[in-house]
């Protein structure tokens, strides 16, 4: 269940890109700033000490920039959705920062309704990789599997599955992935289970990628729902 207030943390090197987003996001009830941090380590000390149901984290910070963080809070088994701010020109970083646990990312130029319904998707357990990904970052998310990998998929995924896959590609939770399907949130649950069992994955955004890498997922087929 989606904590109301939205507890929400801040974590940028730019005193100026906090106090903005600080500022726009008291103008809704929805969510509470309740911290902001200006590098990494900040930001581990203050989840380990408060908790947060979503952080917005910016990538290009001095000393631990946001991939380390990332990399550290799944180290710590700081299970917080992490929503990454970013700029146009931060693909690479965008993609590393997905593979190490971010949830989603957003522009930095997004307008206040569209900052809130990212939180609200990953506040209520899902994914957020729209808008659509650049151009560079599809072609590098969906580069071919190497050939020297061995084979992770003798077990494909079901019809099923694939659907359930690509609505949570697109950023739909659970319960809004049932409603659509017409099926159980349990069942949706289970079939988001298997999905990571059979990709060797523990979390939805990490499965997203997996699938776009091995071509299992088409990158076209992403966001049509």
């Amino acid at each position: 269940m989606i904590s109301t207030p939205i507890r929400v943390v801040v974590v940028d090197d730019q005193n100026l890109v906090r106090e903005g987003i600080r500022s726009l996001l008291a103008l809704s009830t929805e969510v509470e700033v309740i911290g902001d941090c200006a590098d990494g380590d900040e930001a581990l000390q203050f989840l380990s000490e408060h908790g947060a149901d979503v952080m917005l984290l910016d990538l290009r910070m001095p000393g631990r920039d946001g991939i380390a963080t990332l990399q550290e809070m799944g180290q710590r088994g700081l299970e917080i959705p992490v929503l990454v701010l970013t700029t146009f020109d931060d693909d690479e970083l965008v993609l590393g920062a997905l593979q190490a646990g971010a949830r989603g990312y957003m522009l930095k130029d997004v307008t206040l309704d569209q900052l809130l319904g990212g939180i609200r998707t990953l506040a209520a357990g899902g994914t957020l990789l729209q808008p659509a990904l650049t151009d560079r970052l599809l072609r590098a998310i969906a580069r071919p599997t190497h050939p020297s990998e061995p084979s992770a998929y003798q077990d494909p995924l079901t019809a099923r599955e694939l659907d359930v896959l690509r609505l949570a590609a697109s950023g739909w939770s659970n319960r809004q992935i049932a409603q659509g399907l017409h099926l159980a949130e349990g069942t949706v649950k289970n079939h988001m289970s298997s999905v990571l069992l059979k990709l060797g994955v523990t979390d939805r955004t990490k499965a997203v990628l997996k699938a776009l890498e091995a071509g299992i997922l088409a990158p076209e087929t992403r966001g049509e729902h």
